[in-house]
């Protein structure tokens, strides 16, 4: 029946447009097309609630891109922009489903939850050309739509080079426009602590700089003497949270541990198995000086996570967990005299005590943990997520063990590899993740049975940034991969529609362009 009913509703609406003169990215579920527009002119209003932050967005959307500046009006009016907010006939609904109607006298974006109304709006704008005229024509269509994927995310390492709170602003930005929900910021590493801890104050003092780094390819192994670093205060960080959440995205922070702490080993050295001292690392990769799993570091990064959960009310904390070298544990006396009271067989499983001790310090806050996927190894804490990086066979091992999986493998989700041909392009950490290729990733595993298959919350995209030095080649690595990306988490991108796909994105070039944003040009032609 609803086959029958797609049929029919597609037969009423389509008249004189095709769907690819839909440039939508991502791509709709169900577009059905008609052949009238709606024309927005200064006297149209936006109708909505007067205090509604959606209807206050849209209005500024609109005067950048039109230079019609709409009022809001909360009484019923023709030739509108209506928000509607629908009341659910079910408990069981999805809170970013939106449906989106332009006929001749009236757009309509109708949700269940304001964060469907937010993503209506996104789709509007994209409808909407950027042109200074006084009648601007929509087409007329009617647009059914709701998402995949749950996680629907962007990941970015503000460690190995930071980044202003400005810019932090515009990478929210530009999930929103492609309806992403998840921005992982990853604030603590080797080369920089980049997060105001109050009770620790030598974390950014000592740990949020270094004295040097790397420059040009990792084998040259040459460096500046620079001193270089930066950090964001707490109330900066309560600010970027907020306007994330205005824009329904939620900000998983990123505590690096036991490995990639060689920032606050610098400055609190009594946190290590040796003693100390150390420097913030100058240097990429990994470090052997690691947290040292005693009763101070314990109470250390208890205090710290506490800060760290008062600022991002995110259901998930990410430990990090990946890369931890366990030559200083093997070494270690107490480490090992941990290791017999505990009945540990080896490092890994001293690993998993320390990341399940964690686990349960951050759950009986009322949060859970997620982390890379070496917190497998040695045993998974309990009610842990998995961060699926090093291929997708560790989100497949957590899945089978009913645990949570954000899939990001560096095959298709590592946007710091090349685009393309690495003579023709800025110098990068290596690999290669080509345009095509993101948008061919399938999240979804086939080795997976439809109960395990629940436990694949989606996909992310990580960008770390050895290799990427300002906010311009940051903005050059993601995009237009980042579109891509979208599309596969909306659950409509297909491979073999991959040049319906590369049509539709010419649209997205205007955007970028109107946006001042520094994209990859080469992408659009290749």
């Amino acid at each position: 029946m609803k086959i029958i009913y797609s049929f029919l509703l597609f037969f009423l609406f389509s008249l004189s447009f095709s769907q690819t003169d839909i440039a939508i990215i991502p791509k709709p579920q169900d577009v059905f097309l008609k052949k009238s527009s709606f024309y927005i002119t200064p006297k149209t209003c936006i109708q909505a609630d007067a205090n509604s932050f959606e209807a206050s967005y849209l209005k500024e959307a609109i005067k950048t891109q039109t230079e019609l500046n709409l009022n809001i009006n909360s009484t019923n009016s023709s030739k509108s922009i209506q928000l509607v907010l629908e009341v659910p006939n079910s408990s069981n609904f999805n809170k970013e489903h939106y449906e989106l109607v332009v006929s001749n006298s009236k757009i309509t974006i109708s949700a269940f939850t304001n964060q469907g109304l937010f993503y209506g709006i996104q789709t509007l704008l994209q409808l909407i050309p950027f042109e200074k005229k006084n009648k601007i024509a929509v087409p007329g269509l009617k647009i059914i739509d709701t998402p995949m994927y749950a996680w629907r995310g962007m990941h970015l390492d503000v460690c190995r080079h930071y980044f202003p709170i400005t810019f932090i602003k515009k990478y929210i930005d530009y999930l929103a426009h492609y309806k992403m929900n998840t921005f992982h910021w990853h604030l603590t590493e080797d080369q920089g602590w980049r997060i105001e801890i109050k009770k620790y104050p030598k974390l950014t003092e000592i740990g949020a700089w270094r004295n040097g780094s790397m420059t040009g390819k990792y084998s040259d192994q040459k460096f500046d003497d620079i001193k270089y670093g930066g950090y964001y205060t707490q109330e900066e960080i309560k600010e970027v949270v907020a306007y994330a959440s205005q824009r329904h995205i939620t900000i998983i922070p990123e505590i690096e541990m036991p490995g990639h702490s060689l920032a606050a080993l610098a400055a609190y050295p009594e946190l290590s198995c040796t003693g100390g001292t150390f420097e913030v690392g100058k240097k990429w990769g990994v470090f052997d000086d690691v947290y040292c799993p005693k009763e101070e570091t314990f109470t250390f990064l208890e205090n710290v996570l506490s800060e760290v959960m008062a600022l991002f009310p995110s259901e998930y904390i990410h430990i990090g967990g990946d890369e931890c070298p366990k030559t200083r544990w093997k070494s270690c006396s107490h480490c090992q005299k941990l290791m017999q009271e505990k009945g540990l067989k080896d490092e890994h499983e001293l690993q998993s005590y320390f990341i399940q001790r964690i686990e349960k310090f951050v759950n009986s806050k009322g949060r859970k943990i997620i982390g890379w996927d070496e917190i497998l190894e040695g045993g998974l804490a309990p009610n842990a997520a998995v961060m699926s990086w090093r291929g997708t066979e560790g989100g497949i091992a957590a899945a089978k063990q009913k645990h949570f999986v954000v899939m990001t493998p560096g095959s298709h989700c590592y946007f710091d590899h090349y685009q393309g041909k690495a003579e023709n392009e800025p110098l990068a950490i290596g690999g290669f993740t080509s345009l095509e290729k993101v948008y061919n990733f399938n999240p979804m595993p086939d080795e997976l049975n439809a109960e395990e298959r629940k436990y694949i919350l989606g996909a992310q995209a990580n960008v770390w940034t050895e290799y990427i030095i300002t906010t311009e080649q940051v903005e050059y690595m993601i995009m237009p991969r980042m579109s891509a990306l979208a599309e596969v988490l909306w659950g409509t991108a297909k491979p073999e529609n991959y040049l319906d796909f590369k049509t539709r994105l010419q649209a997205q070039e205007n955007w970028l362009k109107n946006n001042n944003i520094n994209y990859r040009k080469t992408s659009f032609t290749e």
